[in-house]
């Protein structure tokens, strides 16, 4: 579940969203794209699994799972290449490495199992 939640985020590089598609300007957390950490974005595990975060600016998340279920919880944006999160039934955040690759996609690597997902931001044209 932390897989999903970490790749949210969320979030964390270039200077635009992946897709071409411009992000707004932001002042404090930047995530890799060069958007507001904060946002509403999907995450699509190794497997092809899309789940949906919802990341707040008050430091909470809430994420939908591929099969409907919500979990929520904390999260950190420590730099543009690491977003730290940690749900409800986690004791410890967990650290995910973000880096947008040569093809401007957004991956955010999971530090237990090497696992990479594709974060995309959900603009809200696009909602």
């Amino acid at each position: 579940m932390k897989k999903i939640v970490i790749l949210a985020t969320f979030a964390a590089l270039a200077a635009c969203g992946t897709g071409g598609t411009p992000v707004e300007e932001t002042t404090g957390l930047i995530a890799a794209d060069g958007g507001p950490s904060y946002g509403t974005f999907t995450v699509t595990n190794a497997s092809g699994e899309v789940s949906t975060e919802v990341v707040s600016e008050d430091g909470t998340f809430v994420m939908t799972d591929p099969a409907g279920v919500v979990s929520t919880g904390t999260w950190e944006q420590r730099s543009p290449a690491e977003f730290c999160a940690k749900s409800e039934e986690d004791e410890d955040m967990t650290c995910y490495s973000e880096t947008i690759d040569e093809n401007g996609v957004w991956l955010s690597t999971d530090p237990e199992d090497g696992e990479v997902s594709v974060i995309t931001r959900i603009t809200s044209a696009e909602s």
